[in-house]
């Protein structure tokens, strides 16, 4: 992947971090389901400073089932 190509993919995915994370934020579920949500948000963050193509795919999927309304099952609310 050339450096603007990288360039390109960091921005996005940084973009749609900040969404999700609001879409996370502002979602109407239990406090625990959120928390599981967060969490793999930040996995997904820490993953962009490794490997941005990879945290863009774990967002995709993430974003998905929260277009999807699949969220977390056997979470306990805090």
């Amino acid at each position: 992947m050339d450096r603007d190509s990288q360039l390109e993919l960091y921005g996005l995915v940084a973009v749609r971090l900040k969404e999700a994370h609001a879409r996370v934020r502002d979602l109407q579920v239990p406090e625990g389901v959120r928390m599981a949500l967060s969490r793999r948000l930040l996995v997904v963050t820490a993953a962009a400073k490794h490997d941005l193509a990879d945290a863009a795919r774990r967002l995709d999927r993430l974003m998905k089932e929260l277009d999807e309304g699949r969220f977390p099952e056997g979470v306990e609310d805090v």
